[in-house]
C-alpha cells in the first residue's frame, strides 16, 4: 500500500464574509493540524471508533463521487481503488478540529485527490494560474459533498500548501509572506474559545443583513478596502500599515459583527483595542472555534489574556532575513 502524504489546516486570515461580497482574500497552511489516509489494522494505536466512522464517512463520500462523476466538474479518479481500499479499512487519520473554520474537509478532498486522481495536477511553487483555477474547480465540486457548495479554496490550501493570494475568483496567486519585516515579538496568534462555531448561521445572519442596502453599502466602502489593506501590507512586508489596518479591522468587526463574536471574549476584544497591546478578529464565521490576534508584543499579549485562562498558539512571526 502506497504511503499517504500529510495535508495540513489552513488559516482564512483575511476574507471571512468580505469574500461574499467581493473582496479580495488570503489563506495560509496552517502545519500545526494535518491529516493523512491510513488503515486500520493491529499496528495502528488510534481512536478505533472515530476510524470506524471516518470509514463509513469516506464510503459515502465515495459513492458520491461515483454517482456524480458526469454532472460535477470532477478529475478521473480512480474509484475502483478508493472502493477496494475502503473495504481494506481505509480511514482518515486527523488532527484537525471540526467546527473551527481550519479546513477539516479541506484536507480530507485533498488527501482523496492527491491518492486516486490519474493525472494529477503536481503541487508545486510556480504552478501557473490555468493549472491552480483548475484545482480550484476540482475542489469546490468534490467538497461540494460536504457542504453542498464549496468555494474549493480550503482543498486547494492543503493541496499547494503554499499562501494563497485571492484578487478574485478567477486571479489567484500562491504568496510569499516576508516574516523578518515583524518585529521580534510580533505575531499572528490564535485563541482557541472551546467550542466549535456554526458556519451555516454565521452566513445566514450576514447575508439578511446585507439585504438592507445601506448596510450593505457600508461593507463595500469601509469593510473590503480594510481587508485589502490588511492583505496588501502583510504582503508587502509593511509592518507599520499592517498593524494599523488590522487595528481598524478589529474595531470594524467589533462594532458590526459583535453577534459572531463569542461572548466570553467580548470584554478580552475590547480590552486589546482600548489599549492597543493586541487586536482580535473572527476566525472564519465566528460564533466559537478560533479567533484570530495580532500583536507587536506576544509576550505582553499572553500576560494580558492570562485571565481568561485560554490557549493562545502563535501560527506566524518573526524570523531571521532569508527564512521567511
Amino acid at each position: 500500500m502506497i504511503k499517504s502524504e500529510h495535508f495540513y489546516a489552513k488559516i482564512l486570515l483575511f476574507g471571512e464574509y468580505g469574500v461574499i461580497l467581493g473582496s479580495e482574500a488570503l489563506s495560509i497552511p496552517y502545519t500545526h493540524f494535518a491529516g493523512e489516509l491510513s488503515f486500520i489494522n493491529d499496528d495502528k494505536y488510534t481512536d478505533y471508533n472515530a476510524a470506524l466512522a471516518s470509514n463509513g464517512n469516506l464510503k459515502a463520500f465515495a459513492s458520491y463521487l461515483i454517482e456524480n462523476s458526469h454532472t460535477l466538474q470532477l478529475p478521473q479518479l480512480d474509484t475502483a481503488k478508493f472502493v477496494s481500499e475502503l473495504a481494506d479499512g481505509l480511514y482518515f487519520e486527523s488532527s484537525i478540529p471540526q467546527g473551527y473554520g481550519v479546513g477539516s474537509s479541506g484536507a480530507l478532498v485533498a488527501a482523496v485527490y492527491a491518492r486516486y486522481a490519474r493525472h494529477r495536477i503536481e503541487p508545486h511553487a510556480s504552478v501557473p494560474v490555468s493549472r491552480i483555477l483548475e484545482l480550484k474547480g476540482i475542489f469546490a465540486s468534490m467538497e461540494s459533498f460536504f457542504h453542498g457548495r464549496s468555494s474549493g479554496i480550503d482543498p486547494l490550501n492543503a493541496f499547494l500548501q503554499y499562501p494563497l493570494h485571492m484578487k478574485s475568483s478567477t486571479d489567484i496567486a500562491l504568496v510569499g509572506i516576508p516574516r523578518h519585516k515583524f518585529e521580534e515579538d510580533g505575531a499572528i496568534f490564535l485563541i482557541d474559545t472551546g467550542a466549535p462555531g456554526k458556519t451555516d448561521t454565521g452566513v445566514k445572519r450576514f447575508l439578511d443583513l446585507c439585504s438592507d442596502e445601506a448596510y450593505s453599502r457600508h461593507m463595500q466602502q469601509e469593510y473590503l478596502p480594510l481587508i485589502n489593506r490588511s492583505i496588501s501590507t502583510l504582503v508587502e512586508g509593511n509592518h507599520r500599515g499592517f498593524f494599523e489596518a488590522t487595528a481598524a479591522l478589529s474595531a470594524f468587526q467589533f462594532d458590526h459583527f459583535s453577534e459572531m463574536i463569542p461572548e466570553a471574549f467580548v470584554p478580552a476584544w475590547k480590552q486589546g483595542l482600548e489599549s492597543g497591546d493586541f487586536h482580535l478578529k473572527l476566525c472564519g464565521s465566528g460564533g466559537g472555534g478560533f479567533i484570530l490576534g495580532f500583536t507587536q508584543s506576544l509576550t505582553q499579549t499572553r500576560e494580558r489574556l492570562n485571565d481568561y485562562q485560554t490557549r493562545l498558539v502563535p501560527v506566524y512571526r518573526h524570523t531571521e532575513r532569508g527564512n521567511g
